[in-house]
């Protein structure tokens, strides 16, 4: 049995694979808060523009240049694993797979988009990026590539993950980037929150709303806005990584998977890993799709489907997604990547049809699953990873009980090295459950009443 199945650099996608090609239900447009919708020019001022057709493209399949794929190289393709040790431990029939993207340079999946956006920004003349983080993983990543192509790189890094993860801020500061704690007194957004709230943990919708507004007033023009999860172009990028474990689950000997899982905060690595077997099963495969959301921001699980903006200062576009408002503020648990409000609309659009069923699962739960996997498989994963792995660990206990033979495959989006004050509060038992309360769900779902509505528009086929 082969625990490692490996590609040939000969055998990396030469394309992305884009879902919005093949969702039988096209995605609701960007509004304005009037109802507005959004024209791509109006995103102009963000992103360049050649990203912006990428955003707004229903080609199933676009090509990945040459220059992007020669970068993409120093870690590409990953490895798949099979994880043999957890499967004994657990007395499962089930085969567990897992595409392990810890191995790209920062540790995580979050290059495999900041590569090819640094990229394209700098091939339309801009000079500068800028950003948000929560728990560093993209922020070192977008570091990490604008090294790599010649840009300079700013960040902006939630309050509580600045603090709980500072070898993250070294990481950004080793690739030449500027770290800034969010929320801060260099923008206009930044200090009204600190005006009215000084103590806040900060959240990825505030240090948003700082990275937009710090690159749409520069005058010079040349400064753009990157984001790491969420929009359409993103999610594109990431299907690197499914594309490549299919061809990797054949090598293995092995048919479609019964089971996929990845971890959604925002919703990248899920949907890389995702999209193109959904593809599969909108093509009449029998497969269980499973994004994992913290129950302290059940964003999928909880919100509701509703038109509202991607940031707390209301600076973006309104998405029609699963929210929990953009004033909610999360509380501080350690998965800082999955505290985000909203999710990705094509992610959204997909649990809508019944193609995904997300599923909330506590972090002493998460937790407890990723020392399990530490003890068997011997790796230590990202907090955000861990949700990915509890629900393999529910999914193969299942297939036990039922007696059957499955093929179970998540995503490791990234590894926990630098996440060890969160392993560290688990293991000292100051990490309690939490389960966000309705009171706070009604609280921040209370923001989007004046807006737009979202009708929920489905198929029916699932």
């Amino acid at each position: 049995m082969d625990q490692k199945i490996l590609l040939k650099e000969s055998d990396i996608p030469k394309q992305w694979y884009n879902l919005a090609a093949d969702l039988p239900t096209p995605l609701l447009p960007p509004v304005t808060p009037d109802g507005k919708p959004i024209g791509p020019e109006m995103l102009a001022p963000v992103f360049p523009m050649n990203l912006i057709e990428q955003e707004v493209s229903t080609k199933r399949w676009i090509d990945i240049p040459e220059e992007i794929l020669n970068i993409l190289y120093r870690w590409r393709p990953t490895p798949l694993r099979r994880a043999v040790n957890l499967e004994k431990y657990l007395g499962t029939p089930a085969h567990i797979y897992y595409k392990d993207e810890s191995v790209s340079p920062p540790g995580s999946h979050k290059p495999n988009t900041a590569v090819p956006q640094a990229w394209y920004n700098k091939q339309f003349g801009i000079k500068n990026l800028v950003t948000e983080t929560g728990a560093g993983q993209w922020g070192s990543a977008l570091a990490f590539a604008c090294k790599l192509v010649g840009l300079s790189c700013k960040v902006y890094m939630v309050r509580i993950s600045f603090d709980q993860k500072p070898f993250r801020r070294i990481m950004m500061n080793i690739w030449g980037a500027t770290c800034i704690a969010s929320p801060s007194n260099e923008t206009n957004a930044g200090r009204k929150i600190l005006a009215e709230m000084p103590n806040t943990p900060g959240s990825l919708g505030i240090a948003i709303s700082e990275a937009i507004e710090s690159a749409v007033t520069d005058s010079s023009g040349k400064t753009r806005y990157a984001l790491g999860s969420v929009l359409n172009h993103v999610l594109l990028h990431q299907t690197i990584i499914g594309l490549e474990a299919k061809k990797q689950l054949k090598i293995a000997g092995e048919k479609l998977p019964d089971i996929v899982i990845g971890c959604a905060g925002g919703g990248s690595n899920f949907a890389g890993l995702a999209f193109p077997f959904t593809a599969d099963k909108i093509s009449g495969a029998n497969m269980e799709i499973i994004p994992v959301e913290p129950t302290a921001c059940p964003t999928m699980t909880r919100g509701p489907f509703a038109y509202d903006f991607g940031d707390t200062a209301c600076m973006t576009p309104m998405l029609a997604m699963h929210t929990l408002g953009h004033a909610f503020i999360p509380p501080p648990i350690h998965a800082g990547g999955l505290r985000y409000h909203g999710m990705a609309p094509l992610v959204c659009q997909a649990i809508i049809e019944g193609l995904f069923k997300p599923r909330a699962i506590d972090q002493v739960e998460c937790y407890k699953a990723a020392l399990l996997w530490a003890h068997t498989e011997g790796s230590i994963c990202a907090p955000e990873t861990s949700h990915a792995i509890a629900a393999t660990i529910q999914e193969a206990k299942k297939a036990k009980e039922e007696g059957k033979e499955k093929v179970i495959l998540f995503n490791y989006s990234g590894h926990g090295m630098m996440d060890m004050l969160g392993y560290d509060a688990y293991l000292t038992g100051k990490l309690a459950p939490y389960e966000l309360p309705d009171t706070e769900l009604a609280s921040a779902e209370a923001c989007l009443k004046q807006y737009p509505k979202a009708p929920q528009r489905k198929s029916g086929k699932w």
